[in-house]
């Protein structure tokens, strides 16, 4: 067969429906080959005959889907100008849009030899210890699928993994479970409408490699924080084959869930890659152009600089890195239909030298883009770098993780010294942080366990971390959970225990889904998931991570449910604006009320005071400062948010009737099944030790 000079753009493989032109960025390259492999493994070469603008390309008639290929870079091998070229390494496509196989660690794919790592060039092939990227077909019937666009005030997020929601649940036939397909089946749709939440964030998807060093301790890279190739779908997810069958599955699956009125965010780790350091394998772009894809050290570019913490750091400087990131940000918008992005340790995206920038190159992209600023745009906002902590500092179209919010909403219900003031701003979309950027409280996403730490049920029963299944003497994750004064620590059959542990675990959700801003729930939380105590279960492909659907806490999925549908019912619980504290419209009225246990207002002492574990917030659904689609003022229902964070009962005195006469009681986290108790202005209700109390205004 022979190559025609096809087109520079775009780049990897496009199947057009006679053939597929290949398209590679390498500035170091001197020959570029195209290898096919057959069905047997047997491989084929062509150089690919035309260069335009770095940019090495070829057209191979009656080449089409299923096609299975990788690349050969010849070019120089100088160390100290960062150059790795060896064509005895077969490269991943840094475009593949599918990917079969998986990594086996053989020597062959490495750049040195084991005996001598400083010095040596390893030149033995490493064809066939590498997957290969495979030639996808871009059709697909969407029919009238649609992005849902809930507005982001209103958005409920479940954070989840899609092989852990699905791997064991008895409604999902077997053939389908830890599956895309699984993940569209009824019984999982069914679940999460009946939950009410709005968007999945998906732990990532993009093709990654389970690190050698896991492999070796029998475990995996469970998270999948190792990206290899940032436009395919993980293939191990896929039920119905590796030979492109994963992209079909996963826009089914988003159709899916789009038709049930649920988004699709994923969770996407552009930072590095899993080629890690100068000692990591050599499995795609330290090959193609490894200067030109890794920030190196300036002056040792033998070595990478580091700010993730995993080996390497792509470089955000480089046009053609920024290209290869937008390149695949649209192609999961346009071509995947996804709804949006969480990015992972988003504080290395925005590092243009050393320092972290937050008009660099990268947010300027996203900024003129027309399909990526469109979807929801969420930051994990640090990175292991200096001055990597940037909780507040990003852009005006971006939402971040709101780490300040999971650490004050903790403490509180642990009973740390804090002041109220720390959780008043919380509570009420964090305007410390984000109100002078002129962000919204939606540019809060509040969380108070995510996948990187104690599940919810674990935070309440567990003092200390129990990771010795990940191999590493329990010396990974977090140092120790603090004192939750819960009793003795893990599972027991103590009834009191028990019980405050149930009811610390509801205070987490009614904090969070009565708070302003997005709250974020990890998937599981609610229904009681445990890991044992494992707070960094990354390596654990498992039933230490899968949801144990036999055992989920039927009471507690209900209350979450419950919790989920009174926020979504009532307005004045998800503003798109911040609260004044004062008269609005030339109203008498205030928008909210912060009140002492006693039922008086709170002054500025009281603030202060940092032992104060007790507060009533006055929420008022007649002064919502936030106009519908139609520019209508909503007016919605009021309502008293009782808190008491104190390890003793307390008596709360309801408020002066001129915030409201009489109230009834809608939730109790201390007797989560009482409703309809009534308390009038200037009455006393005691509330049960560590308990939330919502009381909605009658009449």
């Amino acid at each position: 067969m022979k190559l025609w000079p096809g087109q520079p753009y775009p780049l990897g493989a496009t199947y057009d429906g006679t053939g597929t032109n290949f398209s590679l960025f390498s500035e170091a390259a001197t020959r570029v080959e195209l290898c096919l492999f057959d069905d047997d493994g047997a491989e084929s070469r062509f150089d690919l005959p035309e260069v335009t603008a770095l940019c090495w390309h070829g057209y191979a008639p009656n080449v089409g889907p299923g096609q299975r290929y990788g690349y050969r870079v010849h070019g120089p091998h100088d160390l100290v100008a960062g150059h790795r070229c060896n064509p005895a390494k077969l490269l991943l496509d840094p475009y593949a849009k599918a990917v079969e196989g998986r990594v086996d660690w053989d020597e062959a794919l490495f750049p040195y030899r084991f005996s001598d790592p400083d010095t040596s060039v390893n030149h033995l092939d490493s064809a066939a210890h590498m997957p290969k990227a495979v030639v996808t077909n871009p059709w697909f019937d969407w029919d009238n699928d649609r992005h849902p666009r809930s507005p982001y005030h209103e958005a409920i997020v479940y954070e989840v993994h899609v092989k852990g929601f699905t791997a064991r649940h008895p409604g999902i036939p077997e053939e389908l479970r830890g599956t895309y397909a699984g993940m569209a089946h009824p019984a999982a749709v069914e679940y999460l409408t009946m939950l009410g939440v709005t968007a999945v964030e998906l732990l990532p998807v993009h093709q990654f490699i389970h690190d050698a060093l896991l492999v070796e301790r029998g475990l995996s890279n469970y998270w999948g924080y190792n990206s290899i190739a940032f436009l395919a779908p993980h293939n191990e997810y896929a039920a119905n084959g590796q030979r492109g069958q994963q992209v079909p599955e996963f826009k089914q699956m988003v159709k899916t869930l789009h038709e049930a009125g649920i988004e699709v965010y994923l969770d996407v780790v552009y930072n590095h890659t899993a080629e890690g350091n100068h000692l990591g394998p050599m499995l795609s772009m330290k090959g193609i152009d490894n200067a030109g894809y890794y920030r190196l050290v300036d002056d040792e570019r033998r070595f990478y600089y580091d700010t993730t913490g995993t080996g390497n750091s792509l470089d955000m400087r480089h046009p053609h890195v920024l290209q290869l990131i937008m390149d695949s940000l649209r192609y999961w918008v346009t071509e995947m239909h996804v709804d949006g992005f969480r990015f992972d340790l988003a504080a290395t995206l925005a590092r243009q030298f050393h320092e972290v920038d937050r008009l660099s190159a990268f947010f300027d992209l996203i900024q003129q883009d027309p399909v990526v600023s469109q979807v929801k745009l969420i930051a994990e906002p640090w990175d292991l770098g200096e001055g990597g902590y940037q909780i507040g500092n990003f852009p005006p179209l971006w939402s971040e993780w709101n780490g300040k919010y999971r650490d004050t909403v903790r403490d509180f219900w642990r009973g740390e010294d804090q002041t109220l003031a720390e959780f008043a701003y919380r509570f009420t979309g964090s305007s410390d942080l984000y109100e002078s950027g002129g962000r919204r409280p939606y540019a809060s996403v509040n969380f108070v366990t995510a996948h990187d730490g104690f599940t919810l049920n674990d935070v309440v029963s567990y003092n200390e971390k129990h990771n010795e299944a990940n191999g590493e003497g329990n010396a990974d994750g977090e140092d120790h959970n603090r004192s939750w004064n819960c009793g003795v620590e893990g599972p027991t059959d103590d009834e009191a225990v028990l019980e405050l542990r149930g009811r610390q675990r509801r205070n987490f959700l009614a904090t969070l889904l009565f708070s302003q801003g997005v709250p974020m729930l990890l998937g599981g939380d609610e229904m009681g998931r445990t890991q044992g105590g494992n707070n960094n279960a990354y390596c654990q492909d498992n039933e230490i991570s899968w949801f144990d659907w036999e055992g989920q806490d039927g009471a507690l999925t209900a209350f979450a449910a419950r919790l989920i549908a009174l926020r979504k019912a009532h307005p004045v619980f998800r503003r798109r604006r911040f609260f004044q504290g004062r008269p609005i419209h030339g109203d008498e009225s205030i928008d909210i009320a912060w009140f002492r246990p006693d039922g008086s207002e709170m002054n500025e002492s009281d603030w202060q005071e940092g032992f104060a574990k007790s507060i009533i917030v006055f929420l008022n659904g007649d002064a919502i400062d936030t106009p519908d689609s139609r520019g209508e003022p909503i007016v919605g229902e009021s309502f008293l948010v009782l808190f008491n964070g104190h390890h003793e009962p307390l008596a709360f005195t309801i408020p002066p009737p001129s915030f409201g006469d009489r109230w009834i009681s809608t939730v109790d986290t201390a007797d989560s099944l009482r409703e309809g108790e009534q308390a009038k202005a200037g009455e006393q209700m005691t509330l049960d030790a560590r308990s939330v109390v919502l009381l909605r205004r009658a009449g």
